[in-house]
Parts: structure tokens; sequence; C-alpha cells
């Protein structure tokens, strides 16, 4: 076991370089997530759908659907998503039109259909619990006796599923398997013809059939047109989010949809980007306080305390701070079996002390942060239990806020490891202070666009709607009310 004492001021000039490094890191980060620059190489869609215009329902080609109800929307995803999720019947339901032979979705030769959709449901809890309609053209049967065209997920969310039934008894079917999680944005394409029928998940191929499709729908199926997100009858909800569905009159090939998917990510975020945590130890839960101070972390933690002092010394000011009567005990097996008493003595009364531990002597931006402990007073003996029976540092923290950004000196560098002199906040406008309240304690590239909580709300989107990045809402929160007004809360 090693022990340790550090104060703020040993730590200048290091913070120099972990300052520069870390915008060097932010920028490239940036440059990294920017969509590419449209080059004119992806083929321009017959019709496409980014419902923007979630009062009429228009067609990015300005055509109204034939009819809709039971419908909304959402901020989630690109821009405004169509939401189809209630427990009475739903639907969009677009016409399939087209002037001197053409047409705005290709039911008989080469053609394509992309998308992107969120799920209301997860496959690891037993997804939709019902057939859930993607794209639904014509009416299946059992013995295919209407015509149909369309795509779907089993009851159990496990597998996307294209079916084609040409209304005189043939039925082809082509099938992927699916673990998909509420809320989160996945890419879908189905390619077709008459020498290959491919499904792309995520801009990668899940699955092709080399035959070709045989079976075509009927041209009667034409006139009921085509539904997002139910059948023709409004049931079968897919119960989740669509935005950005496109068709097409050819077969988009591998490179394309991958080169459709890069550009789109960024604004879908498909990975919840949840940051691997590499610290032995897991930093406490913290108890904010705003009074008579903003402070964003504070409170014992899991410091457990044993008893007052039964002799102290001041310090020579609230800086001159260390730990004494250090012991340690292991009971049991495994690797965080240790216990640690001590005592905090020097500094001043009433000044609350943060207490850092780490199983690694470890300063800067390119290692295992610094776990928070909670925070001490003087004259004070306390006890930090389930550590690392190795190797096992402690360090006092002083009350020192350069920034006033509600974060100590301290905590900065060791815990965030980010310039307590530096911007307090990240590209998205996201105070640090914010990050760290909500036990979000180390900012790595991405963690504005990450979601610990999987509930389909990004971490910068939780702070500007004042929503907490550890609980999962869910996307129904986001719903706009009919006269416009928003319900966020």
């Amino acid at each position: 076991m090693k022990i340790t004492t550090r104060l703020r001021r040993g730590w200048q000039f290091q913070s120099r370089i972990i300052f520069v490094a870390l915008l060097i890191s932010l920028a490239q980060a940036v440059h990294a997530v920017m969509p590419p620059e449209p080059g004119g190489s992806f083929p321009t869609p017959l019709d496409s759908w980014s419902f923007s215009d979630h009062t009429n329902w228009t067609d990015d080609n300005g055509n109204p659907p034939i009819s809709f109800t039971n419908i909304s929307w959402c901020q989630l995803g690109d821009g405004s998503s169509l939401i189809v999720e209630t427990n009475i019947p739903a639907w969009l339901n677009y016409g399939i039109y087209g002037t001197n032979g053409a047409t705005n979705v290709v039911l008989n030769g080469p053609g394509s259909i992309t998308f992107w959709f969120g799920p209301g449901w997860t496959t690891t809890n037993g997804g939709p619990g019902d057939w859930a309609q993607l794209i639904d053209i014509g009416q299946w049967t059992s013995n295919s006796s209407v015509g149909y065209f369309g795509l779907s997920t089993d009851p159990s969310g496990s597998n996307i599923l294209f079916l084609a039934q040409d209304g005189s008894g043939n039925e082809y079917s082509l099938s992927a398997p699916i673990s998909w999680t509420t809320n989160y944005f996945h890419f879908a394409v189905l390619t077709y013809s008459s020498t290959n029928v491919s499904l792309y998940l995520d801009g990668q191929l899940a699955t092709n059939d080399l035959g070709g499709l045989s079976v075509w729908p009927d041209t009667n199926v034409f006139s009921g047109g085509i539904y997002f997100g139910s059948d023709q009858s409004g049931n079968y909800l897919a119960n989740g989010l669509f935005n950005t569905v496109a068709t097409y009159n050819s077969v988009l090939d591998s490179n394309t949809v991958q080169e459709i998917y890069n550009s789109e990510l960024t604004y879908y975020e498909i990975s919840p980007w949840n940051i691997p945590y590499m610290d032995a130890l897991g930093s406490a839960p913290s108890s904010p306080s705003y009074t008579p101070t903003y402070e964003a972390v504070t409170g014992t933690g899991n410091l457990s305390w044993v008893a007052s002092a039964s002799s102290c010394v001041d310090g020579s000011s609230a800086y001159d701070v260390w730990i004494t009567n250090v012991s340690a005990t292991i009971s049991g097996t495994g690797s965080n079996n240790m216990s640690l008493t001590f005592t905090i003595e020097g500094g001043e009364p009433n000044v609350p002390y943060d207490v850092f531990a780490n199983s690694v002597l470890h300063f800067g931006t390119n290692g295992i942060p610094w776990a928070w402990m909670g925070q001490g007073y003087q004259c004070n003996t306390y006890t930090l239990t389930n550590l690392p029976s190795t190797d096992c540092f402690i360090i006092l923290g002083t009350p020192q806020d350069s920034s006033g950004s509600g974060l100590t000196d301290a905590y900065e560098w060791l815990v965030l490891q980010t310039s307590p002199y530096g911007p307090q906040s990240d590209s998205y406008g996201v105070p640090y202070a914010w990050y760290a309240q909500h036990g979000l304690t180390t900012l790595t590239n991405g963690l504005a666009t990450a979601d610990p909580d999987q509930d389909g709300i990004l971490n910068y989107q939780e702070y500007l709607y004042g929503t907490n990045p550890q609980v999962s809402e869910g996307f129904a929160i986001w719903v706009s009310t009919p006269n416009g007004t928003s319900s966020i809360p």
C-alpha cells in the first residue's frame, strides 16, 4: 500500500501541457465527426421523407399524404422524426404516384429503400410484442392472395424481415437478425432486383440472396400507397421513430450504402459511445449544494466518519493540509478488499477537503483518472472501504476554484483531467461542472454525444432540456402537443 498527499500548486507546470493536449484532442474530435462534404456521388432519390413538415406531413417534394392519424413527432434524430406509437390504430399513408412513366416507389424492377428507425422497444426485453410494420405496401395474407411488399420485425424484435407476395399464391422472404435498443436509431437499407436482394443494417451487409427477387407484387397494390410504421389498417405498429426515408430506382451498392450511412451517422449517433471507464475505483455519489457558494460536487461520498481526532494541528492556511494516522486492513478475498482509515490534519476549520484515490500514481490526460471519494474536514478521522489491496494512492484537494465553475482545481486536474484555467465547457456548450454533477467524470471526446442512460437523448440534449443523463426518460417527453408547444420539461 502506498499513500501520498499533494497540493494543487504542485501541478501548475504540468497543467499547461495537459491543457494543450486537451485542445488538440478536442479539435481532432470535432473534425472526426463532421459529415463529408457533398460530392455528388450519391444517387438522387425518387422521393424522400424527412418529416420536417409535421403539420401537413408533406414529403420532401411537397406532396401531401393520402391520410394520417394518431401520429406525432419529436426532436430526436436529424431534425424532426415521425413517431408511430399508440395503443390505438395509427398510420401515415402516401400515394405511389408518378408522371411520364416515373414513380416514387419501384415495385416491378431494380430499386432500393433506405430509412433510419429508432425502436421504442428493446430486443432484450421482448421486442415490440407483435409484428411491427416498418414499410408496408399492399396487404399480407396467409395465402398470398392480394399482393404485398414490405419490411417488418418479428414480435421478439430479433429479426428484420422482407416479404413480397404476388397475389397469386407465391411469397418471397429474406430476414436478418437484429438486436436493437430503445430509441437508438439504426440505418436500414433494402435493395432488390431480379438478380439480387440485400438487407443492410448500419452500413453493413446483413444478408443477401443472389437468386434475386422472383416474386413481385401485382399492380393493384399501387392504389393503396405506402405506409410507414403500420399496415393499411393502422395496426401492427412499429412503435418507434422514423427519419430520412428515401426510395431509389436502382440497386445501391455496398460502397454507396456505407457512404450514406457515414454521412448521416453524425445526426443519429447510432452508438451509445459509452465511455470505457478504466478506474479501479468508482467515484462516490455527490450531494450538490448551491449555498452559500455553488459547489457542483460535494458531500461525504464514500467517506465513513469514525471519530473526531483527539489532538489536531491547524495548518498555516486553508491550503496547508495533510493525512496522518493511516492504518489499512485487508479482509476476505478479491482485488478490492482493503479498508483504509486516516485523519485529516492541517488546513482550517469548516473547510471541506476533497479526497481522491487511485490504484495508479498518475497525473495527466492519457491514463486512469482519479476517483473522487468524498469531502472531509480537518481533525476528523474517516474510513474508506473496497479499495485495491495492492496499491492505493490517496490525495487531498483544497477548496480552491480558480475558474469559479463549481469544481475545485484539484477535481478538474485529477478527475476530469482538464485545466481549471482553460475553457469550462465543451464545444457543445455543456459545462464541465454539469457532467461532474451527474457522475460523468471523464471528459473523453464524444462525451457530449454519449448516452449513459440509453434513452436516445444525448448528454448535450439532456443538458439543454434540463433532464438527467443518468435517468432514462424515453422519447415520449419530447413529443410536441397539437398546438405546437413543446412538452419538454
